[in-house]
């Protein structure tokens, strides 16, 4: 699967998430319940993926102490809180949020020393695609709706992402781990974490659409979802794989329009095509950024050398141009 390939697919099931949430809170399941549903039926899936691949689970603490780590911020907090926030944002809304985790990825790379300092092009893109954002969502036209506990929740998921995305770059991928049994460890160890949330919230008549609705959610846009955003921070870096959070605003909204009723304006088709235009750019304008402290140099290969990367796919050489590979600090 190419990268281009692997991010569309990527962006349409994570994007379909958001409908499926809203559904299954609508149909009477709690945060509590989506956000450990979609773990155990994610982690099934992997687990199957990676039997079928011969892929052992890791069998180091030291592995299973990073993973607790990246569980936490890369699925059972975003997986609350996104549950959280639907309940009084729509789920459009909560793709148009969720965009915003390229910029908080972006920060902090720039904070740690792992991001060179931006080109125009790049600049301009992400610039372009936050524009997108606000276009969508049009916070002056929606009064206090941006500091809502709701919309909070929502843009902590998405810092969360991000923090995640740096974390698993630095400490989990291209540490010599199969990368499905990797992604099922995850999803057991975010298992664990969100049993807590169990307790929260009250009881409700739950109908068989909800329960097909994370059934839905856990499969599709969290299993394979996982593995692919898996594959896309291993192969590109964590920056380009947040970058997939621009395109979740066209799914969402598109599904929630469709499916859910909800606003679909000539604005928010406007906003959708600023997005996509800002995604172009700032792919289009990547360069090799700085290696952050510890990073391991590439390893010597007779064919052209892999470029060290924190928070986005590397740009090889002149010389190499055409071949372009990602290796992440070990």
């Amino acid at each position: 699967m190419t990268s281009a390939t692997r991010m569309g697919v990527l962006a349409l099931l994570w994007g379909s998430g958001f409908l499926w949430i809203k559904i299954s809170l609508n149909e009477g399941l709690t945060p509590g319940w989506i956000t450990f549903s979609r773990c155990v039926l994610g982690a099934a899936v992997l687990l199957a993926l990676a039997y079928g691949a011969g892929q052992r689970l890791p069998r180091d603490r030291a592995t299973w102490g990073r993973l607790v780590i990246a569980a936490f911020f890369c699925n059972a907090l975003p997986f609350l809180l996104f549950s959280v926030g639907e309940q009084t944002l729509d789920s459009g809304v909560a793709g148009v949020l969720n965009a915003t985790t390229p910029l908080w990825s972006l920060l902090i790379g720039l904070l740690l020393g792992t991001e060179r300092p931006l080109r125009a092009t790049r600049l301009a893109g992400f610039a372009l695609g936050f524009a997108g954002v606000l276009l969508i969502f049009a916070p002056w036209s929606h009064g206090s709706g941006l500091l809502s506990w709701g919309a909070l929740a929502l843009l902590g998921a998405s810092a969360s992402y991000a923090v995640a995305f740096a974390y698993m770059a630095r400490h989990l991928t291209g540490r010599g781990t199969a990368p499905l049994a990797l992604s099922a460890a995850q999803l057991l160890t975010a298992t664990g974490l969100s049993v807590p949330a169990l307790a929260a919230g009250g009881t409700a008549t739950v109908t068989w659409a909800g329960v097909l609705a994370v059934v839905v959610l856990g499969v599709l846009a969290t299993g394979l979802t996982f593995h692919l955003n898996y594959r896309m921070i291993a192969e590109e870096g964590p920056t380009a794989a947040a970058t997939v959070g621009y395109l979740l605003p066209v799914v969402s909204v598109a599904l929630g329009a469709l499916i859910l009723d909800e606003p679909l304006t000539v604005r928010v088709v406007a906003g959708m095509a600023v997005v996509l235009v800002g995604v172009g750019l700032t792919r289009s304008g990547t360069r090799r950024p700085m290696a952050g402290p510890g990073a391991a140099k590439p390893p010597e290969v007779t064919e052209p050398p892999e470029a060290t990367d924190l928070s986005e796919a590397a740009e090889m050489s002149e010389a190499a141009e055409l071949s372009e590979t990602t290796d992440l600090p070990r």
